[in-house]
This record gives structure tokens, C-alpha cells and sequence, in this order.
């Protein structure tokens, strides 16, 4: 299958997975190498990746030199907070330029606020971020950040941590249907088959992290994801059947029976 290519790079797995929520560094890494992910995303403002040199670093269990670090603006509520969080990462990084954008609109769902999304996301990709944008799913909205400059558009399924899965599909196709740039679902995945049903309709890869955290055996669950994505993306491009509403159509030949 053709690999996933974001900025100018290419990945085998589209499965890409966060660090948070797990009860130690131990158990993260044992989930994203079951997942088989590239593709790693780090909330800066939550999670040690060199800002506190005398706290545990999660880039000592999860280094650059195998994954993939997508420093995020998680916890972030303005362009200009999102702006600042991401300069300081490009700085812990030594000027890895990818990441991922966040604004949030409120604190108890969690939606992103896209007027101030846009805005970071303008200023950053003049700054030289490679910028992966968590937005709503708004095929409008998603076009505009495309044609600012972002490298990946990533529309949430459902509500971040809700394990609701994919609520409107239709908006998603639309999503998909008009770009030029990966479609990444992010947020609100909550087990495997909605990871497949994102694969099935065209996405180009799914970003998760509650779905495989809070799972009860987390690392069972991130290959379960892995083997959903993988599923979901050969469906795609097997091409499924079309749908008939009205007639049935045997597996079986019709003619040529015995005794007719």
C-alpha cells in the first residue's frame, strides 16, 4: 500500500498515537510500539521533553532517533499561547519544525476554537512550522487552513476523550473529497472499528490516544488500532461493493442449475 507522506516524509503506519494518560513511561512505550506508530504527538505544557532537567524525560522512553515527536498545543486556549508553546518546543527540539496545533474554545468539550486556530496557524507557517491542525469539521474551514500552508488537516470525529467515534461522516467525505493536503481524523475515536470506519472513508490516517489509554489492557488495544487502520485502509482501496436497497443478488449462479 502507499505509505503515508507528511511534509516531504513518508511512514509505513497511519496510526499515529498520543503519550498521555498512561500510568508510567513504561506502559506508553509498550503501547506505541504495539500500535506499530511512527507518529508520536506530546503535549509540551503536560509532559517533560527537556523544560524540567530534574524530572523523568519522556524523550528517554519515546527518543527522536525511532519516533517521529509531534510536539502539540494541548491546554492551549489562544493563537498567541499555541505560537508561544510551539517556539519553545522548536527550541527543545533543536528546530524540529512539525507539530501540532491546537486552540481550544472551552474547557469541558474541548472544541476548537477556529477563529484562533486560523490565526496560529498563519502565524506559525510563516514562522516555518510544518503544522498538523486539530480543527472542527468543517469542510470551509479545513480548506482555508490547507490553502494557508498547513501539511495535514486533522478534523475531530467526535468530542477529544469521548469515545463516541465517527457523528458525521458526511462532513468528512466532504473534508476528504476536497484535498490536497493528508486527512487525519483526531479525537473521539473509541475502539477499533471506528478507526477502520475513518480508514473506509477515505482518510489518510487517524490520530488517537484516550481510546488506547484508558482501554483496561492498553496495549492490547493500540494493536487492536493497528490492525483496525489496516483493515479500514485496504477496504478503501479495494473498492467495497454498492449498496442495493431493493434486490438481493445470490453469491450463487442462477443458471445453469442441476434439473432446470
Amino acid at each position: 500500500m502507499h505509505q503515508l507522506n507528511i511534509a516531504g516524509k513518508a511512514y509505513r503506519s497511519r496510526l499515529l498515537v498520543g503519550t498521555g494518560k498512561y500510568k508510567d513511561f513504561a506502559e506508553t512505550r509498550a503501547a506505541i510500539d504495539a500500535s506499530g506508530a511512527e507518529i508520536v504527538t506530546v503535549a509540551v505544557r503536560r509532559v517533560n521533553i527537556g523544560q524540567d532537567a530534574g524530572q523523568p524525560n519522556l524523550l528517554d522512553a519515546v527518543p527522536m532517533s525511532k519516533f517521529t515527536i509531534l510536539p502539540n498545543t494541548a491546554g492551549c486556549y489562544t493563537a498567541d499561547d499555541a505560537v508561544r508553546t510551539l517556539r519553545l518546543a522548536r527550541e527543545l527540539l533543536d528546530g524540529h519544525p512539525l507539530c501540532k496545533l491546537e486552540v481550544l474554545g472551552d474547557p469541558t468539550n474541548l472544541f476548537p476554537n477556529m477563529p484562533e486556530t486560523l490565526k496560529a496557524a498563519e502565524t506559525l507557517v510563516k514562522d516555518g512550522f510544518q503544522v498538523m491542525v486539530y480543527c472542527a469539521d468543517d469542510p470551509i474551514q479545513c480548506k482555508m487552513l490547507e490553502e494557508i500552508g498547513c501539511v495535514a488537516v486533522m478534523p475531530l470525529a467526535s468530542l477529544i476523550g469521548s469515545g463516541m467515534g465517527i457523528v458525521n461522516p458526511w462532513n468528512l467525505r466532504l473534508i476528504i473529497d476536497n484535498a490536497k493536503v493528508p486527512i487525519i481524523v483526531d479525537a473521539g475515536v473509541g475502539t477499533a472499528s471506528d478507526a477502520t470506519i475513518a480508514m473506509e472513508l477515505g482518510c489518510d490516517g487517524v490520530l488517537m490516544n484516550t481510546a488506547i489509554a484508558h482501554a483496561k489492557d492498553p496495549v492490547l488495544m493500540a494493536s487492536a488500532m493497528k490492525k483496525g487502520i489496516e483493515a479500514g485502509r485496504e477496504a478503501y482501496l479495494a473498492g467495497r461493493m454498492a449498496r442495493k436497497y431493493y434486490s438481493a443478488d445470490p453469491s450463487s449462479p442462477t443458471s445453469g442449475l442441476i434439473g432446470s
